[in-house]
């Protein structure tokens, strides 16, 4: 069972017992901040745009005034209920996992950080959620931001390309020359997965509808398959390694396109261990967590244009409620962000 600075990655995302402590309300009313809160589960309409505390870091935490907060199909899940039952969790709660900001104060413990540095961070929602004006984090959770992205592109990065990267690098142990069929090719964790592939010298063959396409050759997949009109294991056979953020009927027919001895990463089901020890292949079930020195490599990539990041709309704070409809259709090209305040100059 993950902790509570895990996150497992349901529906290509991210979701687990326990992530999602409350936020902890200062009985001052002074200072305060604007965030998306919700009282109650339920649909996009419980997200309600308020005033209310601003948090303090402990010695162990940083302030971050946050500029941009990516939005993740998970977000809206937690939303509704779906992991109320994993703890008691009292309202008003902050939903959102990635942000992108300025360090706005440190705790007495922090060394890496000063008030000033531009950062992006994965929140693992254990005081503050993402949703907000300010946010706290750790130091295992945020990196220095790539110089080369806007805050809003950083605010798309943490959550999805962490779980590509531990999908890819630390669970499968990807390698140079070998091949990894990519499952959701489009999506969030999909298009930094096929990029961070491609980086390790690895053959990318990724799935995605007709209309994406486009996007999978311009990320550098070196096979593009159109799901909607060809069977995959008819096209991938003897793969290294499958990343799989569709599952079902999708997980169930990749066991048969690894090669003996290949691994199969699934973000989204239980691995079927019967079906591994059948054909003598490796697998796992994801859970990503936050790594503050794999979020430092990752952007040392983008900066050396290496990898791209790919927002497909942004949306002010205040309209959060239609950021999260959109993002539960599943038809996004890559990440959806919230614009929570203008760029620093």
């Amino acid at each position: 069972m993950p902790t509570l600075r895990r996150l497992m990655f349901p529906a290509a995302a991210v979701a687990a017992a326990g992530i999602l402590h409350t936020v902890s309300w200062a009985q001052s009313i002074n200072p305060t901040m604007k965030a998306i809160v919700i009282h109650e589960y339920g649909g996009p309409e419980v997200l309600k745009y308020e005033d209310v505390p601003r948090p303090e870091p402990k010695e162990d935490q940083i302030l971050i005034r946050v500029i941009a907060a990516g939005v993740n199909p998970v977000d809206g899940m937690i939303r509704s209920g779906m992991f109320a039952k994993d703890g008691n969790r009292a309202f008003p709660i902050i939903l959102g996992g990635d942000v992108a900001g300025v360090v706005e104060k440190v705790g007495s413990k922090i060394t890496k950080f000063k008030a000033g540095d531009p950062v992006f961070a994965y929140v693992s929602l254990d005081d503050s959620g993402g949703y907000a004006q300010y946010a706290l984090v750790t130091e295992r959770e945020a990196a220095l931001k790539p110089k080369s992205l806007s805050h809003v592109e950083a605010a798309a990065v943490p959550i999805v390309a962490l779980t590509a990267w531990q999908a890819l690098i630390d669970t499968a142990r990807l390698s140079e020359g070998q091949t990894v069929l990519i499952h959701g090719g489009s999506g969030g964790v999909g298009t930094f997965a096929i990029q961070i592939a491609k980086a390790r010298g690895a053959k990318v063959i990724a799935t995605a509808s007709t209309a994406k396409q486009d996007l999978l050759k311009e990320l550098g997949a070196d096979v593009a398959i159109d799901y909607t009109k060809q069977k995959f294991e008819e096209i991938a056979k003897d793969v290294d390694v499958v990343l799989d953020s569709v599952g079902k009927d999708t997980l169930a027919r990749s066991y048969g396109v690894a090669k003996k001895g290949g691994f199969i990463v699934t973000l989204v089901a239980r691995i079927d261990q019967a079906e591994l020890d059948k054909r003598g292949i490796r697998g796992a079930s994801l859970s990503v967590e936050p790594n503050s020195d794999e979020l430092a490599e990752i952007g040392k990539l983008i900066d050396e244009k290496k990898i791209k990041v790919v927002v497909s709309q942004t949306f002010p704070l205040s309209e959060a409620r239609k950021a999260q409809e959109q993002a539960a259709t599943g038809h996004t090209r890559g990440k959806i962000v919230l614009k929570v305040a203008d760029e620093p100059r």
